[in-house]
């Protein structure tokens, strides 16, 4: 089948179909494949390598990628392969500067981890294969040419045969050295520092308190960092992966070459050896220790770039293929997980031919100025003293270093509410922000209470309903026949109720009224409803009756007080108007 794909000579050709076609199998590629496959969407992901590389690369798991693997049903056995991060112990010249506690507010559910890159591909690859997905190893893609309808891209196997792919979508998650970011032309602007790495997962007999980071600075006569040594925790006793400055005979740096050419990540050359890593404990160890158990190692350079668009046309970048950073804060993979998890449920909506245009330019909208804050503040970061540098006050830093404080306002998505300061007195979460989890939900069959986010895990669009008193029921029950309707029965409601209600309907497990519960809006089912006995959602979501329509990604899509039928120009009318468009099922 000829396309008029251009380079290559042409051997054998055969034609796959699929919807999406996910180029790299890192940790965003593998998200994004399954929340594809977890939400219905035929998808192939292909990825050169041959098999996943046994680096402890990314290592740093952000509270928000806990959360929103939750939200996908696997983070379970993160929290069995993953040690937990305490915090960070930080020298300067030799000096102990203070320990920074990475605490976070009781009601955050997960705390800051540490897993070694390879374990988090094993566990996104385990997940993905429930779904009877795969990565097609040792697939490269070559070219791609796009239309009105799909995406024409063209792959080399190991055996080098040619297969020409059709697909609706193409995703690159193909790194810093992104070919689907060079095939749009989109420009990649930033630098690189000057500085060379080496890292190395090794074991120290040190008494250093587990779980703490550490992170050694020295300094020249003018103040300037020149020497240094980080150590993030990994599984295993007393085991990390250091970060160090390359001695002058392990340099790896490229000779000539464009001067804007992305240098960023492992560099191929010699590799650290043991004596190395210990030169450099001698010289920068809070105590005296030995490194031994040397498990790998590696030169690395860093560039600081982001990408002008996210997407073009039906093709769309992530993860490392649209920003690149100091690692500082452990942001990265992090930040393109997060733009895997945008980008997933908007293509599934818009294959599922019920999402309006704005659907799918929404992921740049959204996702280019956090991947543009994340890069200036890192950038800022390294620049200084790491994290304890951040301005602000420390709650708020770490907040913000979970990557809690991601949110979407200024999104098309979300309709014009008023300034800033109007909002700022309303409790709970607004449209565009996260939304939070809250504890004590019971209901009649459940004896140990329920955590808000174990009624959203692995599904889509959720509308949660809030009823402080028994009167507020009605509307409940018409907002959840009304979102039904509009929707084509896409999204499922279900109700928390106040300690303060007392009702029939409640103590049955239904709602009162026949609207939720019968005829067109509700499919003939009654809605579940929870008791807030702890009175959390109360205090995390405010005290009045209201509707909050959840994203598949965790956040706030609409709010609307009081509960009711999401009529023309009401907030639930408009954000189904804006997420659905005018498909009514």
């Amino acid at each position: 089948m000829e396309t008029g794909l251009q380079g290559g000579s042409r051997r054998e050709t055969s034609v796959v179909d699929t919807d999406v076609l996910i180029v790299g199998a890192g940790p965003v590629g593998l998200t994004a494949a399954g929340e594809l496959r977890r939400q219905g969407v035929a998808c192939r992901l292909v990825d050169r390598l041959p098999a996943r590389l046994p680096y402890a690369k990314a290592v740093g798991v952000q509270p928000r990628t806990l959360e929103m693997w939750d939200r996908m049903g696997l983070v379970r056995a993160v929290l069995e392969a993953a040690v937990p991060m305490r915090g960070q112990v930080t020298y300067s010249d030799g000096v102990e500067q203070g320990r920074l506690e990475l605490r976070l507010p009781p009601e955050v559910p997960y705390a800051f981890a540490a897993l070694p890159q390879y374990e988090t591909e094993r566990i996104l690859e385990e997940h993905l294969a429930r779904f009877g997905t795969r990565i097609e190893r040792e697939t490269e893609l070559v070219d791609f040419a796009q239309d009105a309808d799909g995406v024409v891209s063209r792959l080399v196997t190991a055996s080098g045969e040619e297969q020409e792919v059709r697909s609706r979508f193409l995703v690159g998650c193909d790194g810093a050295h992104s070919t689907v970011r060079k095939k749009l032309g989109l420009a990649f602007e930033g630098g690189r520092f000057p500085e060379e790495y080496m890292l190395a997962d090794v074991e120290v007999d040190w008494s250093l308190p587990q779980g703490y980071g550490v992170r050694a600075s020295h300094h020249d006569a003018e103040g300037r960092v020149d020497d240094l040594l980080v150590c993030i925790p990994l599984p295993g006793d007393r085991r990390y992966r250091m970060s160090m400055l390359v001695p002058p005979e392990l340099s790896a740096a490229p000779e000539g070459g464009a001067p804007d050419a992305v240098a960023h990540g492992l560099e191929s050359g010699r590799a650290p050896g043991l004596g190395h890593v210990q030169a450099v404990l001698d010289r920068m160890s809070p105590e005296p220790t030995t490194a031994s158990a040397l498990r790998w190692s590696s030169v690395f350079r860093i560039s600081h770039r982001l990408v002008d668009r996210y997407t073009d046309g039906r093709v769309f970048v992530a993860g490392d293929a649209a920003h690149i950073h100091p690692p500082t804060g452990a942001q990265g993979m992090n930040t393109g997980i997060q733009d895997a998890c945008n980008l997933a449920w908007k293509l599934a909506l818009a294959l599922d031919g019920g999402a309006p245009a704005r659907l799918l330019a929404s992921y740049h909208a959204e996702r280019h100025p956090v991947g543009e804050e994340v890069v200036g503040r890192t950038v800022r970061n390294a620049d200084q003293d790491g994290v304890r540098a951040a301005p602000g006050d420390l709650t708020t830093v770490l907040l913000r270093e979970a990557q809690l404080l991601v949110g979407y306002p200024d999104s098309p998505l979300v309709a014009p509410d008023g300034t800033a300061a109007d909002r700022a007195g309303v409790p709970g979460p607004l449209p565009g922000e996260r939304v939070p989890d809250c504890r004590g939900l019971t209901a009649r069959l459940a004896v140990t209470p329920l955590r808000l986010y174990d009624l959203l895990r692995e599904r889509g669009h959720v509308l949660v309903l809030y009823a402080d008193r028994a009167e507020a029921l009605p509307g409940c029950g018409e907002a959840a026949a009304g979102v039904h309707r509009l929707t084509g029965g896409r999204v499922p409601a279900f109700v928390v109720a106040g300690r303060g209600v007392d009702a029939p309907a409640v103590d049955r497990g239904q709602l009162v009224g026949d609207k939720a519960g019968k005829g067109e809006g509700g499919g003939g089912r009654a809605l579940p409803v929870f008791r807030d006995d702890d009175g959390d959602f109360a205090r995390q979501y405010g005290g009045d009756a209201a509707a909050f329509l959840v994203r598949p990604d965790g956040y706030l899509a609409a709010r609307q007080s009081p509960p009711a039928a999401p009529g023309a120009g009401s907030a639930l009318a408009d954000a189904v108007e804006r997420v659905f468009g005018g498909w009514d099922g």
